[in-house]
């Protein structure tokens, strides 16, 4: 029987080569060159965050919070090299989430 910790660092070692990780890396470094547009994206993620946390809490959308974060996020898409990172890390985050999807249904089906 195999190991399902080799397993795991094996699928680790598969994402950390995948060309989505190696793109959002480069994206990466590229934003951080920028200290104002590392700034930028920083704080619209951090908005992202109080108001998804703040959605999950009340049960209900902060309008006023979710105008700021469009508002943000129209500022941040509006940079052609912070446009690229997100997509860049959305890409990588799609593939992330495709895992998880495909470990759900595994276990789902073992129980």
């Amino acid at each position: 029987m195999e190991n399902v910790y080799d397993k795991a660092h094996e699928l680790a070692r598969a994402l950390k080569e995948s060309q989505e990780y190696k793109h959002y890396l480069d994206m990466k470094a590229k934003i951080n060159e920028n200290a104002d547009l590392s700034k930028m994206i920083n704080d619209f993620q951090d908005k992202n965050m109080a108001v998804q946390t703040q959605q999950m809490l009340t049960g209900q959308m902060d309008k006023d919070g979710m105008t700021e974060l469009q508002a943000l996020y129209q500022i941040v898409m509006s940079d052609p090299l912070a446009a690229q990172y997100m997509q860049s890390e959305y890409a990588f985050t799609q593939v992330i989430s495709e895992v998880y999807k495909i470990l759900g249904e595994v276990i789902r089906v073992g129980q």
